[in-house]
């Protein structure tokens, strides 16, 4: 059977193989608000920059970098045996698969939406499947037994070409700070700008904090709005309407869910706009953003301010 991409993971990571170093630390200058908020049934999570804190405080699919997209390029093609099935042109390999990977890129950013401002999310699994698809052409072969069917082997593509790009490790006191909700008995769910590996690497890198229960047990499932799923991503209206829809769903209204982030403008003052209370983690520089006009407006200003994820405990009291 072939391996699930949480085990391929784990079998990349008993390769100790070298990746990016995650970023260090830059504090930002922010004083904390964590009164008590009345009423919170469930917290809504994103991910990168806040559970998870990662290389440019956001995941890219195109790095300003070029030595950067030339050496996950480059470890992609080696690790995965493509460069017997490129199209043999002048120049390095990564530089070809560069060429036909932004190509791609840019294809699947111009799909149509349904909503007129909605931004398309690419997803990053059908990214690899279209490059492999000209592999293909040119008798690709590959372990099936172990990767899987094509489409799984683009996921673990993905995977590991972003984790060749951009280093992550979890935020301090994140395992703690979800266990202390989950043991709260407050629903927690992931509404995020997210790829089909996301889940993958969060849960790998919270195990660095500690025991980790599965995911499930940690995040409902019904509550998760995610970005690769849904098609488009923050800050898309749609993305925040369907989250809404979720907790309504389940008996949860607007105002018992709190949204945590850390980008004021990309992300919370939307969620604000449709009901939700929002609470801004402000502990480093790289994924903050947040300006003084934004903390001034009423319409955008987060409802709580955190240093700190252990925090959110005093929030929800």
């Amino acid at each position: 059977m072939p391996t699930s991409l949480l085990e391929y993971a784990e079998w990349l990571a008993e390769r100790k193989l070298r990746w990016p170093a995650p970023p260090k630390v830059q504090p930002a200058n922010a004083t904390p608000y964590v009164k008590p908020l009345k009423g919170i049934r469930a917290v809504a999570w994103n991910v990168y920059g806040t559970l998870l804190r990662i290389s440019d405080g956001d995941l890219l699919f195109r790095h300003p970098q070029s030595v950067r997209m030339e050496i996950a390029l480059d470890k992609a093609i080696q690790e995965f045996n493509m460069w017997n099935s490129m199209t043999r042109k002048p120049g390095k390999p990564w530089e070809y698969m560069q060429e036909k990977y932004l190509n791609a890129l840019d294809g699947l950013k111009m799909a149509p939406t349904e909503r007129k401002g909605d931004i398309i999310e690419v997803d990053s699994a059908e990214l690899w499947r279209k490059l492999l698809s000209m592999l293909d052409k040119k008798d690709y072969q590959y372990d099936t037994g172990f990767y899987g069917s094509l489409e799984q082997l683009s996921e673990k593509i993905a995977y590991f070409f972003h984790s060749a790009l951009q280093g992550i490790e979890a935020a301090p006191n994140a395992l703690r700070t979800l266990l202390s909700i989950t043991d709260s008995g407050i629903a927690q769910s992931l509404f995020a700008n997210a790829q089909c590996f996301t889940k993958v690497q969060l849960e790998r890198s919270l195990q660095e904090q500690g025991s980790t229960p599965s995911l499930d047990s940690l995040f409902n499932s019904s509550l998760q709005t995610l970005s690769y799923q849904e098609g488009i991503r923050k800050p898309s209206l749609t993305m925040y309407v369907r989250a809404r829809q979720r907790f309504e769903h389940a008996g949860i209204s607007p105002n018992e869910v709190l949204c945590m982030g850390t980008r004021v403008a990309d992300d919370l003052a939307h969620a604000k706009s449709i009901g939700f209370k929002t609470a801004l983690y402000a502990a480093d520089m790289t994924s903050l953003s947040a300006t003084g006009s934004d903390l001034k407006d009423r319409s955008t200003k987060p409802d709580r301010l955190l240093t700190d994820l252990l925090q959110l405990r005093e929030i929800l009291n």
